[in-house]
């Protein structure tokens, strides 16, 4: 009796300890930045993919509609392929970004059974940033890709149905930070010195 009381205690103290040392959602989400850099000695396996895809059965969606569909890939030919169709870096477009050796070399490619559904770019950004702040629980950072060639990207991957959206996934090679301006300030994200900085708009001035 004694014994079952002790063993059972031990472990409702390990739960605790392991509940305790999780990060709280505040510091994921400050870790969860876009990331055009990634450090290719580290390999994003599949299983590593789907923990992030399956957030999505226990996520929100539009009318409960669930019309997102999901392609993954991971470093060899699919990942060069990806490569060759997205763009990066919009607003330094001076950098080429991402630099040599350090492309992404794993991806979450969004498609959808329901490409007209006017819910569906909420369900789409429900979908990305809650598998990107699982990527942050495991230990990974990604990027949200829109801008792609979307045809030769669904023919070079053979894909049944449209992509809408692509997700990096890896290591982060890079060094960011986020700079707190008001609502007057460029929101323009730059690099100095080897830091990325993003300009996010304070608290006090998104409230109306």
């Amino acid at each position: 009796m004694a014994d079952n009381y002790l063993e059972k205690r031990q472990e409702e103290i390990s739960r605790a300890a392991t509940v305790s040392n999780r990060p709280s959602l505040e510091t994921l989400i400050r870790r969860n930045r876009s990331v055009r850099g990634y450090d290719q000695s580290y390999v994003v396996h599949e299983r590593q993919l789907k923990a992030m895809v399956a957030v999505n059965p226990k996520v929100a969606s539009s009318v409960n509609q669930q019309a997102l569909r999901f392609h993954l890939v991971t470093k060899g030919p699919e990942a060069d392929e990806v490569n060759r169709h997205i763009k990066m870096g919009r607003a330094l477009p001076e950098l080429h970004l991402p630099f040599p050796g350090t492309e992404p070399e794993a991806f979450i490619v969004v498609c959808t059974t329901k490409p007209e559904n006017p819910g569906l770019l909420i369900d789409l950004g429900i979908s990305v940033q809650t598998m990107l702040l699982k990527a942050v629980d495991l230990g990974l950072n990604g990027l949200i890709i829109r801008n792609f060639d979307h045809a030769a990207l669904q023919a070079g991957l053979g894909l049944p149905l449209e992509p809408i959206c692509v997700v990096a996934v890896g290591k982060s090679a890079e060094k960011i930070e986020l700079v707190e301006i008001s609502a007057e300030e460029s929101i323009k994200y730059y690099r100095k010195d080897g830091i990325h900085y993003v300009p996010k708009i304070r608290v006090e001035d998104i409230i109306i």
